[in-house]
């Protein structure tokens, strides 16, 4: 029997052949690993990188909850202290936290925790750096999933000191646009159609005008009418001047254009009633309006008053960026306000008007009223990480909405670069004469700036 098994072993030559293909594939893997990393970075996580994070967090798992104070004794006269018990007996198996397997990502892993009975989502969160030095990655975020259920997600590198600008194949999704990267590794879309307004705020040189760069940028290849309000002067909007419907460049200016975008908004309100449909959506093709991303730079300049007869301008300005917030989404016209400064010191209009702006942006900012009226409101969570950027990072922010908030890095786009493609795409800008003659002509100021947000 002995000698027949020897002879059925050696005539099946396929389990050693399997171990030496193993073997060799393993260590091409190994040796082509760093050029692997450096080429395709992705690649190389799945092969490599998340194989050897999904042992580590099986391995460290158990453990790791007993360290943190996570794992409860099954015995309810114990407390299990980092795995230490008395008079010599054996450890007792703690019961730990229930964890659902890895689910990888283009650059980590993350997975589900059901919670023991008296733990907390804020007991997770600060075990988070502990989780990221076991599993040897750059960091961990834990977020609530649903009640008794939280969701950790670890990024095994920092997607934000490089990120990588995608390729632009054609004008894309209609008003959405890829303008930089979330720290989980995958692409930054602003979708306008998803979230109608954002504000952005932050301070000089933190990367604001970075991203309204990538922002319009990406809008300048699609059939949209793009309306600026810059009352500095138009310093910052007028790069992309060749491709903006109206540009208003001092308040004056920026009052009429406002009241001409809420009439316009009204018209649509009224065409979409005739239609008996709820939004310009809902029109035919040939019907529908054009969409209008209205974007104004520096809100602080529309609502300071240096006197009386500056306070009805101000106030008439607020009042129709109010109207536009309330009615614009479902009437395809949409608001992109951005300042560095933001506060309750400008007057009501700006707290009413932050209130109907659902997208917020935080870059690093001068005061930490700016971070509390743009996030505050939404997540704590998301304030505590703005108000930590450095200001080193520049073009790093924390985005927040309702479906929650990410830290994100925008693309670098220079003041060139965004006027070649405003002169490329110059021929896509519609004509809306109501909106033009409200402008007046821009008195642009194309002077060399010393306060770039870059």
């Amino acid at each position: 029997m002995v000698a027949l098994a020897s002879t059925s072993s050696a005539g099946n030559p396929w389990p050693g052949l399997v171990v030496v293909v193993a073997a060799v594939l393993v260590s091409g893997l190994l040796l082509a690993g760093p050029a692997l990393r450096r080429r395709h970075p992705v690649a190389w996580w799945l092969c490599l990188g998340y194989p050897a994070a999904w042992l580590r967090v099986a391995r460290t798992w158990r453990p790791l909850m007993a360290g943190c104070g996570l794992a409860v004794s099954r015995k309810a006269a114990l407390t299990v202290v980092s795995g230490l018990v008395g008079n010599g007996a054996p450890p007792p198996q703690p019961r730990v936290p229930r964890r659902s397997a890895l689910r990888p990502t283009p650059g980590g892993f993350w997975f589900l925790v059901r919670l023991l009975p008296g733990q907390v989502p804020e007991d997770f969160v600060k075990a988070a750096p502990a989780m990221a030095h076991d599993w040897e990655v750059h960091a961990v975020r834990v977020t609530t999933w649903k009640p008794g259920v939280v969701r950790v997600t670890a990024s095994a590198a920092d997607p934000l000191k490089t990120p990588r600008i995608p390729r632009q194949r054609g004008a894309g999704r209609l008003l959405s646009v890829t303008v930089g990267v979330l720290e989980t590794g995958v692409p930054w879309v602003v979708d306008l159609r998803r979230v109608p307004h954002w504000l952005i705020v932050g301070a000089t040189r933190s990367g604001k005008s970075t991203l309204i760069n990538a922002l319009v940028a990406g809008l300048a290849r699609q059939p949209v009418a793009l309306v600026g309000i810059d009352c500095k002067g138009g310093m910052e909007l007028s790069l992309y001047e060749p491709r903006l419907t109206a540009l208003a460049t001092n308040r004056a200016q920026a009052v009429k254009l406002l009241a001409a975008l809420v009439d316009e908004t009204l018209g649509r309100m009224e065409r979409c009633r005739s239609a008996r449909v709820r939004n310009i959506w809902g029109l035919p093709d040939a019907e529908r309006s054009v969409p209008v991303v209205v974007i104004v730079d520096e809100i602080a300049e529309l609502f300071l008053i240096a006197g009386r007869s500056e306070k009805d301008e101000a106030q008439a300005a607020a009042t129709a960026l109010i109207r536009l917030a309330q009615l614009g989404a479902a009437l395809g016209v949409y608001l992109v306000v951005a300042g560095q400064r933001v506060g309750s010191d400008l007057g009501p209009g700006v707290t009413a008007l932050r209130a109907q702006l659902s997208g917020r942006v935080c870059h690093r900012v001068a005061d930490p009223g700016t971070a509390e009226m743009a996030l505050g409101d939404l997540n704590p969570d998301a304030l505590h990480a703005a108000q930590s950027i450095a200001p080193e990072e520049a073009g790093t922010a924390v985005l927040a909405s309702a479906d929650g908030w990410d830290r994100a890095r925008s693309h670098l786009i220079s003041e060139t670069e965004a006027e070649s493609i405003a002169a490329e795409y110059a021929h896509l800008t519609p004509a809306l004469p109501s909106l033009a003659d409200a402008a007046g002509p821009a008195m642009t100021a194309h002077l060399e700036r010393l306060d770039r947000d870059d």
